[in-house]
């Protein structure tokens, strides 16, 4: 791969298609779509062409847009074909493309070539890979606002203040003897460290969060074989994921799902049922359960009200609902529960979706602050920390903390790509999709 190649990618979705957006950057894009569409278009005019190759067949019909560089996304010229999403179509263009020396693009190079050509940083082309990867609410809005540039604003911040901090005390070790240069400087500026230091931490401590939105809330569904487990996944989810039996011990495996509640990404599991003298496999399957009931943010505890069998839960949870099952077959006598349900009337199935999705919301909070996006953004962070705690050692020579504050705004240079490496850049541009 050169700088100089024109590369080509399809940037719409899966063919067959409506439309087929194939996208291209580099310094031949301005000859190859005067070549294909006979003139080149006014510049960032959508513009009908008919599109044909260098023998004179028409390809398709469609519409051109050029972007003269460097006022486009990469810097360089770009420009797009909006044509009839076919196969057959598109190959035939992808060949009249690679005939006038293109080659298609690599995965995340359009990203990539944005980045070395300054139209944005590291922390905004990795929100654009989340933007697109985005399945929930959440997730969109959240990446939305990184790619808008404030979580990259902020780390500037901080790098500008440890600069700062630095030149400030290498000023007072150059010039530790000129009567202009005051020896309480220091005080000022380790106090502001010691400040700084706090805020990368708790800064730090939202990437839980993060992961949070990603994985989604993890709620377990526990309680005695046919109980309602699975029944209760089902109506859930809407759609028949885990079988359903009047056999006991039918789950034996843990069942997972996904919703997205009010925006949130929520994460089912239908577990094995819970009973004493299980067989061997049902054991494994328990004892699976259990576990993972353990690392989950909710359980709800199913209690079927048709026959309901004392059982308490082998080990505490802080986040436990008693639900009530089969609430359409229950008698007067029926325990006390948290919710009552029935999924084959859905009664109370809209309260317990309301529940757990007010319990995600909250567990997720404010998705509006500016938090770590990416376990990358964590580890240059947690460097940054270590440096600045060791800056504000008294003990150390001065020399040496001040070499440590320069080591902390560098690790926060890497977060943005103010300084990096290029196997960095590979491992990040490598996971997009092609075309981005």
């Amino acid at each position: 791969m050169t700088a100089i190649d024109t590369i080509f990618a399809l940037g719409s979705g899966r063919l067959p298609a409506a439309i087929g957006v194939v996208r291209l950057s580099g310094p031949k894009t301005a000859t190859v779509i005067e070549a294909l569409a006979n003139t080149l278009p006014p510049h960032r005019q959508l513009t009908p062409r008919a599109l044909r190759d260098a023998d004179g067949q028409l390809i398709d019909h469609g519409m051109v847009v050029f972007f003269e560089g460097p006022r486009s996304e990469t810097g360089e010229d770009c420009g797009e074909f909006h044509i009839h999403g076919g196969r057959a179509i598109l190959d035939r263009l992808f060949a009249a493309l690679r005939a006038h020396g293109l080659r298609m693009a690599e995965p995340g190079e359009f990203s990539r070539r944005a980045f070395l050509n300054g139209k944005a940083d590291l922390v905004q082309t990795e929100a654009v890979a989340d933007l697109v990867a985005a399945e929930t609410e959440a997730e969109r809005r959240f990446a939305a606002e990184n790619l808008g540039g404030r979580q990259s604003a902020l780390y500037a911040s901080w790098r500008k203040r440890m600069l700062h901090a630095r030149a400030m005390i290498e000023a007072e070790l150059d010039f530790s003897d000129e009567s202009d240069v005051p020896g309480s400087v220091a005080d000022r500026i380790w106090m502001d460290m010691a400040a700084l230091r706090g805020e990368v931490l708790a800064h730090l401590g939202g990437l839980a969060r993060v992961n949070q939105m990603r994985e989604g809330f993890e709620v377990v569904i526990l309680g005695a074989p046919n109980a309602g487990k699975s029944t209760l996944l089902n109506a859930l989810a809407q759609r028949e994921a885990a079988i359903v039996s009047d056999e006991a011990g039918t789950t034996r495996d843990l069942i997972e799902v996904q919703l997205s509640l009010d925006g949130n990404r929520v994460r089912l599991v239908d577990t094995a049922g819970l009973r004493e003298n299980a067989g061997r496999v049902e054991s494994i399957g328990i004892a699976r359960a259990l576990e993972r009931a353990r690392e989950a943010k909710l359980v709800l505890h199913l209690i079927d009200l048709s026959d309901p069998q004392p059982q308490s839960l082998p080990q505490a949870h802080p986040n436990i609902v008693t639900v009530g099952s089969k609430a359409d077959l229950a008698g007067n006598d029926r325990p006390r529960t948290d919710l009552t349900i029935s999924a084959e009337t859905g009664e109370g199935i809209e309260a317990l979706l309301s529940l757990i999705g007010s319990q995600a919301a909250s567990s997720l909070g404010d998705l509006g602050e500016i938090l770590p996006s990416r376990e990358r953004h964590a580890t240059y962070l947690r460097v940054a920390a270590a440096e600045l705690e060791d800056a504000s050692i008294d003990s150390r020579p001065l020399e040496l903390r001040a070499e440590s504050l320069r080591l902390a705004a560098t690790a926060l240079g890497r977060i943005t790509g103010e300084i990096g490496t290029e196997d960095v850049l590979g491992e990040i541009f490598s996971s997009f999709c092609i075309g981005k």
